[in-house]
């Protein structure tokens, strides 16, 4: 498997493409729990284990399937989890007082059945807590040995700033596709000032790019992403029409479009690691096949050209979730 490093003042060395468990449990209809728990294996198997989760997910039962899956096989796995996404009285919020902070982390390590998380995430910035005060917490966990390593997760390039100065911050987690490109701008400049790694979530932009979902009606009825302003009718038909030049150059080097969606990531620098997610072993293979398949930097550059992001309609999330972001 090839690997990658996130991160220079505190590296850590992953598989070059990892695996997002959020669509395991139900959010993008309803997953088969054992085709989930296989897929992880699968990737275990293939040296492919750096996954990812979430507190947030599914109200821990994502976390609880993840430590199903991994028991013994804790040694395969790099393991990276999330806190601090919570649903506030209001609607979408965060949590990152360091109490908090602390209560997450003993209730993740038990669900996931672990002793140590790998890689822990701040989930969502706390516009009420200072960064300062967060991050402080976080690094107490990682002196007492419950956590190896520190990130963040969609927090604005002041934020990390601040943030790293506190405690190396290995990772920025952020959504980054052919049609999400707003962390070219100043995000990703930041990262590679502080030497902080990339990963970017949704490289196949919630399956838009993998040319599978091409109408509302290609969804489950209870598939979350019906709430999403990127898959309301006219938007969505909108952006299918934007995926021509994926298309056309998927054919021509003989890969999918989902595998040229994730070549196009890779390529955006050694410093970024894409975590497509899947609950299904045959997607997993042809997500990491992606390594294997010869696509030019230049047939790459020239995509990135042909399909502006800046004419994909509709926000990447709802309203109430757009506001917990770049903070």
């Amino acid at each position: 498997m090839q690997m990658r490093t996130l991160g220079k003042t505190k590296p850590l060395a992953v598989p070059a493409i990892g695996l997002g468990c959020m669509g395991m449990t139900p959010i993008y209809g309803t997953p088969d729990p054992a085709s989930a728990v296989a897929t992880i294996q699968r990737a275990a198997d293939l040296g492919a284990g750096f996954l990812d989760t979430s507190d947030a997910y599914a109200n821990g039962a994502n976390e609880e399937l993840v430590g199903r899956a991994i028991k013994g096989i804790r040694n395969k796995i790099i393991l990276a989890t999330k806190f601090g996404n919570v649903r506030l009285a209001d609607g979408p919020g965060a949590n990152g007082k360091p109490e908090y902070v602390i209560e997450a982390c003993e209730k993740s390590l038990k669900r996931l059945g672990v002793d140590v998380i790998d890689l822990y995430y701040q989930h969502r910035v706390d516009p009420a807590v200072p960064i300062e005060d967060t991050i402080g917490a976080m690094a107490k966990l990682v002196q007492q040995g419950k956590v190896r390593y520190l990130g963040m997760s969609e927090a604005a390039a002041s934020t990390v700033r601040r943030a790293h100065k506190v405690y190396p911050i290995t990772a920025l987690q952020t959504e980054y596709s052919l049609f999400t490109r707003d962390v070219e701008p100043e995000i990703l400049p930041t990262c590679r000032e502080l030497g902080i790694g990339f990963v970017a979530y949704s490289p196949l932009q919630r399956g838009t790019l993998t040319a599978t979902i091409s109408k509302v009606d290609d969804l489950a009825e209870n598939d979350r992403r019906r709430e999403h302003p990127r898959f309301d009718a006219a938007n969505l038909a909108n952006n299918v029409k934007l995926r021509g030049p994926l298309e056309a150059l998927a054919a021509k080097v003989g890969a999918t479009a989902a595998q040229v969606s994730i070549a196009w990531a890779l390529s955006r620098g050694d410093d970024i690691v894409p975590i497509p997610g899947t609950s299904k072993p045959n997607r997993l293979d042809e997500n990491l096949a992606t390594l294997g398949k010869t696509i030019s930097k230049a047939d790459l550059d020239a995509l990135s050209a042909a399909i502006d992001a800046a004419n994909v309609a509709g926000t990447r999330y709802p309203g109430g979730q757009m506001k917990t972001i770049g903070i």
